[in-house]
């Protein structure tokens, strides 16, 4: 009995401390949580999607999930060579120069009319623990230092695959402003990053520097780093930039209404970014299935659409080269123009 206690005890204590890891951020408190509770998206103690939207939808629950990822032993997740990527030398491009860099995953670099935006950057860990989601070998080559300065460091929700606690520490420095949804200012405050410097926006509010302006939109997911689900908001954005053109960051999001709503919002959007890759039939509401990625990049109407959150971590069950395949197919058969972008190499915009 005294042994079992004590194992008890101990295991308590240390998953005590492994939740109390800086990384894992802090719960919203004080003025901000406030400010959420005014919320119309915040519904009985958490942020609510626009829709009904149901996490699981398989016969699995979430931890029989998590445990059959982690040990069926499909080798197809993952490729079985290693990347061979160019390392472009960002720093060394003038300032006047448009132009995108993808670094896998949901992980970019936009300059623009002179202003660089850093999207959902994770240069280190997409989770707690490295042991997990590690990313695919010769991926991961770009680090902050690799960085030039940033003017805009985008976040679109807090999942550990898109908000990497050592990335936006060593960018902290390099970042002039930090654009975040309701909630996840929380994270940054309690890292010490200076309040001036972020900017929070709950869906439908906007915000502007430098002739360049921001909207926070909706999507459709969920949020979280430890425990507790859905107490920070989840977003896409707009950006317009000082020359009038609008790019889309859309985020994680399953297909739902929000994308013809914006679409006819913002009816000239040059391009978008959407999320095609980790979807599965078990979590078909919180993620785009290849079959509305489609529907979802006509509805939104970009003159260019580029996919992203792919090809650099295996949080799904589908073969790792999968999405490439379905871009292509989704762009030939629904008939949207596809922007392919290979991870590393600079690719201009032209206009």
């Amino acid at each position: 009995m005294y042994t079992i206690g004590a194992i008890i005890i101990i295991i308590g204590f240390s998953s005590f401390l492994f939740l109390n890891q800086k990384s894992f951020g802090r719960q919203p408190k004080g003025e901000r949580l406030k400010l959420i509770k005014d919320s119309k998206n915040y519904v009985n103690g958490q942020f609510v999607n626009q829709i009904n939207t149901q996490m699981m939808t398989g016969e699995d629950n979430m931890f029989t999930t998590m445990i059959k990822f982690l040990f069926n032993g499909n080798e197809e997740v993952r490729p079985r060579e290693k990347f061979l990527i160019q390392k472009s030398d960002i720093k060394s491009i003038p300032i006047d120069k448009d132009f995108i860099i993808w670094f896998g995953h949901s992980s970019y670099l936009i300059q623009i009319n002179g202003k660089r935006i850093l999207v959902d950057p994770v240069f280190y860990k997409a989770s707690p623990v490295a042991l997990f989601n590690k990313p695919f070998e010769g991926t991961d080559i770009f680090k902050a230092e690799d960085m030039p300065k940033i003017d805009f460091l985008i976040i679109t929700h807090d999942h550990w695959d898109h908000l990497d606690y050592e990335t936006v520490i060593k960018l902290k420095d390099k970042t002039s402003k930090v654009i975040v949804p309701l909630g996840v200012g929380e994270h940054f405050e309690y890292w010490n990053f200076p309040s001036e410097m972020m900017r929070e926006l709950d869906w439908y509010e906007n915000t502007s520097f430098d002739g360049f302006k921001f909207y926070c939109l909706p999507a459709r997911h969920f949020s979280g780093r430890g425990l507790k689900r859905n107490k920070t908001l989840w977003a896409s954005f707009m950006i317009e930039t000082s020359q009038g053109e609008n790019i889309y960051i859309g985020g994680d999001s399953g297909y739902g209404p929000h994308f013809k709503e914006i679409g006819e919002k913002f009816p000239n959007i040059s391009l978008a970014f959407l999320e095609n890759g980790q979807y599965n039939e078990n979590w078909s509401k919180i993620h785009t299935l290849p079959s509305q990625l489609g529907k979802a990049a006509n509805e939104i109407g970009a003159e260019e659409t580029i996919t992203v959150h792919h090809s650099k971590f295996a949080l799904s069950y589908h073969p790792w080269n999968e999405p490439l395949k379905n871009e292509i197919d989704a762009s030939m058969n629904d008939g949207f123009k596809l922007r392919i972008l290979n991870i590393g190499e600079i690719e201009y915009i032209n206009r």
